[in-house]
């Protein structure tokens, strides 16, 4: 395979990757959303739950009934978190970084650039803003 075949092969797998991350980004930004929403409300009910005196004179679980909006928020971020919104939220930068490293194992994706090894890869995905 000559260098313009590879030139080819690196520029069709960039478009296909860039098409396939902008097609996660408004699942992403919805999952993101859903996460600071919950995250802002267990904060704030945690703040409420903390700034009460009756939370130091009642044993934990009926503090915890005494705020059911902190109990509630925080039982729905941690069920998010088990049904693994962390994935969904970073998702669009985990593919190109694990798409570059694999490429470059196989060693077509450094083809200029193979002397400079995995840091030129790895700022050239940089550089293009997959990050």
């Amino acid at each position: 395979m000559n260098s313009l075949e590879q030139a080819e092969d690196l520029k069709a797998f960039e478009r296909r990757l860039t098409e396939y991350i902008s097609c996660l980004q408004p699942a992403t930004g919805r999952w993101r959303m859903i996460l600071i929403v919950v995250s802002v409300c267990t904060a704030t009910g945690a703040w409420n739950w903390l700034i009460d005196p009756d939370t130091q004179k009642v044993s934990f679980l009926s503090s915890l009934w005494n705020h059911p909006f902190f109990t509630i928020s925080c039982i729905t971020l941690i069920a998010l978190f088990f049904a693994g919104i962390h994935k969904r939220v970073v998702a669009p930068s985990m593919y190109p970084f694990s798409a570059a490293v694999n490429i470059m194992w196989n060693s077509s994706f450094c083809f200029e650039l193979k002397r400079m090894g995995f840091f030129c890869c790895f700022f050239y995905i940089l550089g293009r803003g997959y990050f």
